[in-house]
């Protein structure tokens, strides 16, 4: 591919989000990515204003459906606590591979699992997808993505 003339969306896809909300204590889940079609996969995660006293974790975990059957942890992707001191309007990253995930036991799909504790705050996340074995990455995309210009 000529770099001059690739788009990002021919080899980036958006795969999964946490829909920018305000989430009160508890744990929200992204879509499940099939890991089968792509090598590699970023969760961007970003803070608003968090609530009083307020923390956010942040891990991948693991299935063997779309449905999150068998949800597990995948080891070493998780971030470290964000708390209100210093969490208001940051981002943070988790970079996973394919080969990361336990496919002897047929685990091929993989989220982003947000936790929120003490108090409701300001949360979004995306799952960004590489590496497609079937180009242009754009035909990867939610459903939901509305536009690509």
């Amino acid at each position: 591919m000529n770099p001059t003339i690739t788009k990002p969306t021919e080899i980036i896809s958006l795969l999964g989000t946490i829909d920018p909300a305000s989430v009160a204590a508890g744990t929200v889940t992204s879509d499940y990515v099939d890991m089968s079609q792509i090598s590699s996969l970023l969760a961007a995660i970003t803070t608003g204003v968090l609530g009083a006293s307020a923390t956010i974790n942040a891990k991948m975990v693991q299935a063997t459906s779309a449905a999150g059957a068998g949800k597990k942890d995948i080891a070493g992707k998780a971030i470290t606590q964000i708390v209100k001191a210093s969490g208001d309007n940051v981002q943070a990253e988790i970079n996973l591979f394919a080969e990361e995930l336990d496919t002897e036991n047929n685990y091929q799909y993989a989220a982003l699992e947000l936790t929120v504790g003490t108090a409701a705050s300001l949360v979004s996340a995306v799952l960004l997808g590489s590496a497609h074995r079937y180009n242009p990455a754009s035909m990867s995309n939610l459903s939901s993505v509305a536009q690509i210009v």
